[in-house]
């Protein structure tokens, strides 16, 4: 089982200059982000760029990935595939790659109705003994997964976790009032993280923290600690970097904020391209006047919970 709990990095696929796999880059990022205290990691994700990979490709980073933690962290594997069929297929191979878990999201393409939604996540259910992560984000994906969808999902014992993407920070609350501890829920969107996790979210799948882990990790375990004031003077210095993840190009100002820290390449996989002119100039000083202010942490030994 994986204890849904604490920050999961959505972390950004690398490539080269001729758009191959970069897999030291990839390894180099995981290593800081497990020295941040990360809890977990989420690979080939929509900031994974995982509509643009090759199925060699995401074997390749699954086997690395799991290679690369040495079962420190769980790996939590996306599925995000246009039919059923493919999905079971996906979710049957990974039984036996060391994926720790599922996060799945609704049907690709087509706009399924609440039965169909709820019979593709059962059907997915039934085909793997792994823990599954629902991932709620209706304004990219078009299908909402309602209290009531969740209602029909409580008979399936390995769905036990929701990717709460919606924007709507009263459904927190809603879900703990209707179904207790029964799914953990892990705000999914970063410029609501910090309300979402003092509503009583149990983590937060993260963008930003690809380029700013030790800020992610800090901002999670200080209102873990209830030191909600030190908590607030990150977010709110981290906040408009943190609104760089609700833009549809996410995946270009994520990696172009991982390349000013050291920590990834710009590089991105075609149709996306790198970011030129006034727009790049206009998310650079967003991450320099960000870094030229970047706030003293606490120790982990002062926050360590």
């Amino acid at each position: 089982m994986i204890n849904w709990k604490g920050v999961f990095p959505a972390i950004t696929t690398k490539f080269t200059s001729d758009d191959q796999l970069d897999l030291k880059a990839f390894h180099a990022n995981i290593k800081v982000q497990m020295k941040a205290g990360i809890d977990g990691i989420v690979i080939g994700g929509s900031l994974g760029e995982a509509s643009t990979l090759t199925d060699a490709e995401k074997e390749t980073l699954v086997k690395s990935t799991v290679e690369e933690v040495q079962g420190n962290i769980p790996v939590v594997l996306t599925i995000a595939e246009q039919s059923t069929r493919k999905a079971i297929e996906v979710a049957e191979a990974a039984n036996d790659t060391g994926i720790k878990g599922l996060m799945v999201l609704p049907p690709m393409r087509y706009k399924a109705d609440d039965k169909e939604t709820v019979t593709f996540f059962k059907t997915i259910a039934g085909a793997t003994d792994l823990p599954i992560m629902i991932y709620n984000n209706p304004i990219d994906y078009r299908i909402l997964v309602t209290l009531d969808m969740f209602e029909e999902l409580e008979t399936c014992s390995n769905i036990n976790a929701v990717k709460e993407s919606s924007r709507d920070l009263t459904v927190v609350t809603k879900m703990i009032n209707r179904f207790g501890d029964r799914f953990k829920i892990l705000g999914g969107v970063d410029p609501l993280a910090l309300e979402s996790l003092t509503l009583g979210a149990h983590g937060w799948v993260a963008g930003l923290v690809c380029a700013f882990p030790y800020e992610t990790v800090a901002i999670y375990r200080l209102v873990q600690e209830g030191r909600m004031e030190e908590a607030l003077e990150i977010y709110r210095w981290f906040f408009p970097l943190l609104e760089l993840d609700i833009h549809p190009k996410l995946v270009q100002y994520i990696k172009l904020a991982e390349a000013a820290t050291g920590l990834g390449t710009e590089y991105v996989r075609a149709p996306r391209l790198m970011l030129t002119g006034e727009e790049r100039h206009r998310v650079i000083k967003i991450i320099e006047d960000a870094l030229a202010e970047r706030p003293a942490l606490p120790t982990w030994e002062k926050i360590s919970l």
